[in-house]
């Protein structure tokens, strides 16, 4: 079993920069894809970002492609997702996510493992 903490969530404003963290701890996750998903009040889980075990392949939802970047160090066992201009349709509580396995992927139903999430609040 894995398990994955979220940090680095708070409060900023609109067109500020904020990173949050994920640290991976139980079973290894060698070789895994990791991701990152949102969800807002009253709305469904959507994907975010992904990226493979080399973090050569990586991938973004459209709406973040461009202003987030998805990284991890696997020495630490750690996933960062840079957010940058950030708006206000992006508050919502991010939940990292461990895959089933390499393939970087957007669909939900390919990740196994979720951390419990952390509240990025964005004030415009």
């Amino acid at each position: 079993q894995a398990q994955l903490i979220e940090s680095g969530g708070g409060l900023v404003q609109a067109g500020g920069s904020l990173r949050v963290s994920c640290a991976a701890s139980g079973r290894t996750l060698s070789g895994l894809a990791m991701g990152w998903f949102r969800q807002a009040p009253g709305k469904e889980r959507e994907f975010v970002a992904a990226i493979n075990w080399s973090g050569g392949s990586t991938a973004y939802a459209n709406s973040v492609s461009g202003r987030f970047t998805i990284s991890r160090d696997n020495v630490k066992n750690t996933v960062y997702l840079q957010m940058g201009s950030l708006k206000a349709e992006d508050t919502a509580i991010y939940y990292c996510a461990a895959g089933r396995g390499v393939r970087v992927t957007g669909d939900l139903a390919d990740y196994a493992y979720w951390g419990q999430g952390t509240q990025v609040t964005v004030s415009s």
